[in-house]
């Protein structure tokens, strides 16, 4: 099963690469060459800290490679003017005690709880695919099970350029 990712997501993990391979890796290769340089190694600590940073920025690029040819991009505005939850869409829930928050269902790569993205992989998100306004979504979260209404869903506008 692929793992979706939207195409803001999919740009993000874009960037990330092509800065860590085009500029933080050369940059610190030339602190570790130069300081590789100055002699006695093991005693070396800007030597010993460059290459740790490069073991770590090497398996980061790992990891973002393997990610970035196992997702599947899928962009929401296809679903624009669509009242069902689908992957990409933001929606307005409201709890039982009359507090609205909104999310937006996104994938895993793209989780940020602050800014109210949760994973479509979620217990709420799982919950809220297939859904429509005015519905009723029960979920057990961390603590316990609970009930929102659904009052919105909307998707972005494919916007021309």
């Amino acid at each position: 099963m692929p793992a979706y990712i939207t195409p803001r997501g999919h740009q993000a993990l874009l960037d990330e690469y092509t800065f860590l391979m085009k500029d933080e890796r050369p940059r610190i290769t030339r602190e570790v060459q130069y300081a590789a340089s100055l002699g006695d190694r093991s005693e070396n600590a800007e030597y010993q800290y460059g290459k740790k940073r490069l073991r770590e920025i090497d398996r980061r690029l790992r990891y973002l490679q393997k990610r970035l040819e196992g997702v599947e991009v899928v962009d929401p505005t296809q679903y624009h003017g669509l009242d069902v939850v689908r992957f990409g869409a933001t929606v307005v829930v409201e709890d039982e005690a009359g507090d609205e928050k909104t999310y937006e269902i996104v994938g895993k790569d793209e989780i940020d709880a602050n800014a109210g993205r949760i994973s479509y992989q979620s217990p709420l998100g799982k919950a809220l695919i297939g859904c429509g306004e005015g519905d009723e979504v029960r979920f057990t979260a961390p603590g316990g099970s609970r009930m929102l209404a659904l009052v919105a869903v909307s998707y972005p506008v494919r916007t021309r350029g």
